[in-house]
């Protein structure tokens, strides 16, 4: 999808890359085995860091939850290894609260800046159950659940922007990182 924006992008897996992007992009996935990664490659440093700097950082989906300050598990849950998320962003969210795999949906939200509704997937997605008061809602759905949210140089999204070809959302976390 950055491709279409003739971004250049890299995957990191180590510290030594941090020092060449202007942005990172934390994707969805299962939150506990990015995290997983994120502290075998010794990396949760680092990212902090580099968000303190004011480096643009995207969570999607499971991204959201790692750089949530918290994480509320359900008891169907219970058997989830716990991590502490990065707390990068005034939120708390459940994990796949939107629910199972089977659950998963489409729907069409309204996004502050963007002229036409954005076609939205979400599969097992997270729900943001609070929102800290200088965090912004981008977008809710039915105005009662957020699913695109910003805080300073943090952008988050409870769905998953790169199973589209729509490229708005990836356009408007390019213009934070251009912004910086």
């Amino acid at each position: 999808m950055l491709d279409t924006l003739e971004v250049n992008s890299k995957e990191i897996r180590s510290k030594n890359p941090f020092k060449n992007i202007d942005g990172l992009i934390i994707p969805g996935g299962e939150s506990t085995s990015i995290m997983r990664l994120i502290e075998i490659f010794d990396l949760k440093s680092e990212i902090i860091s580099c968000a303190k700097k004011g480096m643009p950082i995207w969570g999607t989906c499971a991204g959201m939850i790692i750089v949530a300050q918290n994480i509320i598990h359900n008891e169907s849950q219970d058997k989830v290894r716990k991590y502490d998320p990065l707390n990068l962003i005034d939120i708390d969210v459940n994990r796949n609260a939107f629910g199972r795999q089977i659950d998963s949906f489409e729907h069409d939200i309204d996004v502050e800046g963007l002229n036409d509704p954005y076609h939205s997937i979400f599969i097992r997605a997270p729900q943001v159950s609070r929102v800290g008061k200088n965090v912004e809602i981008l977008a809710s759905i039915k105005k009662t659940k957020p699913v695109i949210l910003k805080q300073d140089n943090i952008l988050v999204s409870s769905f998953h922007p790169e199973l589209t070809n729509d490229n708005r959302i990836h356009n408007l976390f390019m213009q934070m990182v251009l912004r910086r």
